[in-house]
């Protein structure tokens, strides 16, 4: 079996995300499956998924500082500067981080490690709505 459905994500602030909960309301259909695959993918270029500390927030703060750091903004050899100073950096995170993360599904659920969360690793000091199309191939 195949399902396939685009859900979309509240607007957030730059920083990292956890959201799990939000994936897992807006795609019930996931109880359906004994065992199988989701593929999460985001459809945009200034943010990216990953996966990592679900419990301790300080675990995304220093997520945040540390690629803040390692790429920041208004580097003179960017040449992609109009649509602010954040953007560039945004596509920089994004295409190191990845747009996609897969979870593994067992009794209906994702089969995620006890400290595990799905983090939204928004680029963007306004990055709006995101949209993620989830992919769940399974029995």
């Amino acid at each position: 079996m195949w399902l396939q459905k685009t859900i979309r994500l509240q607007a957030r602030h730059r920083g990292f995300h956890l959201i799990t909960h939000e994936i897992l309301q807006q795609f019930p259909e996931l109880a359906s499956v004994q065992t199988g695959l989701l593929h999460i993918f985001i459809q945009h270029t200034s943010a990216a998924l990953t996966i990592n500390e679900n419990a301790d927030p300080t675990v995304r703060e220093d997520f945040e500082q540390f690629f803040n750091h390692a790429v920041p903004e208004n580097e003179v050899y960017y040449q992609h500067t109009f649509e602010g100073s954040d953007d560039m950096p945004s596509h920089l995170k994004s295409s190191l981080l990845g747009s996609s993360v897969m979870v593994p599904v067992t009794h209906g659920r994702l089969n995620l490690g006890t400290w595990q969360g799905i983090y939204l690793c928004e680029a963007r000091n306004h990055g709006g709505n995101r949209h993620i199309v989830l992919t769940l191939q399974g029995e």
